[in-house]
């Protein structure tokens, strides 16, 4: 397919309006967390690490922090460990119902936020009877988390197929040497980049978080929520606000680099 000059161009043109766009906001925060300015007045009148300082002696912001980490590693431990078994069964054996498990399985990452927060929020208090807090947060992010680990996992086991587990049977082995040697190494870069994107997407999340989050129980993005509207901590927001993006970056990067490098070997 041939595409002329002028439609190369206008394309190149809108690929940059839609990107400067979606950036340079995000870049305005980060530059923000640099501003002497504590009214972020424009053009900056100079640059400081002050509030970067100031931040990491928060006590607040340190412990939002620590609990997003606790939370986001504890919700993607559990969603490796679901998700590849969920994407084993339905990628190994037939049965009835197959389909509908499957779009169950797919769903709670297509709902809206707010429903999936509420439904799990009337859960656990109102059937449950269960105070909210740490482990309330871990298990409402899981179950989004299990979807990003889900559909790596499937679609690499749809793409290495089963004939070297069907070989490595028939010389003797048993289920667990079978995963351990043969489908384990398989899966092993799927897994990591299925991990990262459920950590992000765990480390970040805050509407989820405000339904199924106690009292005195704020994760990272909750804590900027909260304090976005004082003027007196907007420079410390958009310090967290910055490293927020940094490391929700980092892990979709890793993540997209594996996929790249898998989809490469794949081709050889």
């Amino acid at each position: 397919m041939t595409i002329s000059r002028t439609t190369k161009i206008v394309l190149g043109v809108l690929t940059a309006l839609v990107l400067a766009l979606v950036y340079l906001p995000l870049g305005m925060v980060i530059l923000n967390s640099f501003n002497t300015s504590s009214s972020f007045s424009w053009p900056p009148s100079g640059l400081t690490t002050n509030w970067w300082h100031a931040a990491w002696h928060n006590p607040d912001v340190r412990d939002s922090l620590r609990l997003s980490l606790e939370v986001a590693a504890m919700s993607t431990v559990i969603a490796l460990v679901l998700g590849t078994m969920a994407a084993l069964a339905l990628a190994r054996y037939r049965f009835f119902g197959q389909d509908a498990v499957s779009l169950l399985i797919i769903l709670p990452i297509a709902l809206p936020g707010i429903v999936t927060g509420l439904a799990f929020q009337n859960l656990f208090r109102s059937i449950l009877n269960i105070d909210l807090g740490y482990w309330t947060i871990v298990v409402a992010h899981a179950t989004f988390c299990i979807v990003t680990v889900f559909n790596n996992v499937l679609a690499r086991l749809r793409r290495v197929g089963g004939n070297l587990e069907e070989a490595s049977m028939d010389l003797g082995a048993g289920t667990f040497t079978t995963f351990r040697l043969v489908t384990f190494p398989a899966l092993r870069s799927a897994l990591l980049a299925g991990g990262l994107l459920a950590f992000a997407l765990s480390f970040d999340e805050i509407i989820v978080t405000t339904f199924t989050a106690g009292g005195g129980t704020r994760t990272l993005p909750l804590w900027i929520y909260d304090h976005m509207f004082r003027p007196n901590d907007a420079p410390v927001v958009n310090v967290v606000a910055a490293a927020l993006l940094v490391l929700s970056i980092v892990p979709i990067w890793l993540a997209q680099r594996l996929s790249q490098g898998e989809e490469m070997v794949g081709a050889r």
